[in-house]
């Protein structure tokens, strides 16, 4: 079961069957995703910009933060309101 710090038993079961029911994702896509934009967006404003502007090459080996945000604002239109919220806290 993946474990993403601040959410309840029930988003992560929410998140667990949205990754065994919908194709674009992997069982631990989301929890993955999670920490790759937590890591990135809590960097000083000046390495955000660069990495907006000129991308980073760390990218390549250990994932594309910007690209992890894109099935995490999926995960969260399709979860109920009330876990998409706890969701929504951390990733935010």
């Amino acid at each position: 079961m993946p474990v993403i710090d601040g959410l309840s038993s029930r988003a992560l079961s929410e998140i667990i069957r949205l990754e065994h029911t919908h194709n674009h994702l992997h069982p631990g896509d989301v929890s993955a995703a999670v920490r790759l934009w937590k890591g990135y967006v809590h960097q000083p404003e000046r390495a955000l910009w660069h990495d907006y502007e000129w991308g980073n090459v760390h990218w390549y080996c250990c994932g594309n933060p910007l690209e992890a945000r894109a099935p995490l604002d999926t995960v969260m239109q399709a979860m109920s309101p009330r876990s998409a919220r706890e969701l929504r806290k951390i990733v935010n």
